[in-house]
């Protein structure tokens, strides 16, 4: 849906010194178009959303859903919204949204 949106993203990230993160990198490269699209769909779906709620919606871990979010805002289709909720630990949560 989003698909060609996203393609220009950056190389995923990964731990200079790890070569495990590294491999998780490259093996992570094809599968993250897909998944940048879903979390962005999600983010505009709602409206906005913080991280957990876009993990809870998309039954995705933090460590795949927070770095594909992590590209988008370096990618400028998402940004903080300056709002907050709570988390299921009543923390404090950036709601982010899209840009535009």
């Amino acid at each position: 849906m989003y698909q060609s949106l996203l393609k220009t993203a950056p190389e995923p990230p990964w731990v200079r010194h790890s070569a495990t993160s590294r491999q998780s990198a490259v093996e992570i490269k094809a599968p993250a178009v897909n998944l940048r699209a879903l979390v962005y769909g999600e983010i505009i779906n709602t409206g906005g959303a913080t991280d957990q709620e876009i993990q809870q919606a998309l039954n995705l871990d933090p460590s795949t859903q927070r770095p594909r979010r992590v590209e988008l805002v370096h990618m400028g289709q998402v940004r903080d919204s300056g709002r907050k909720r709570k988390t299921v630990s009543g923390r404090m949560a950036v709601v982010w949204v899209a840009c535009g």
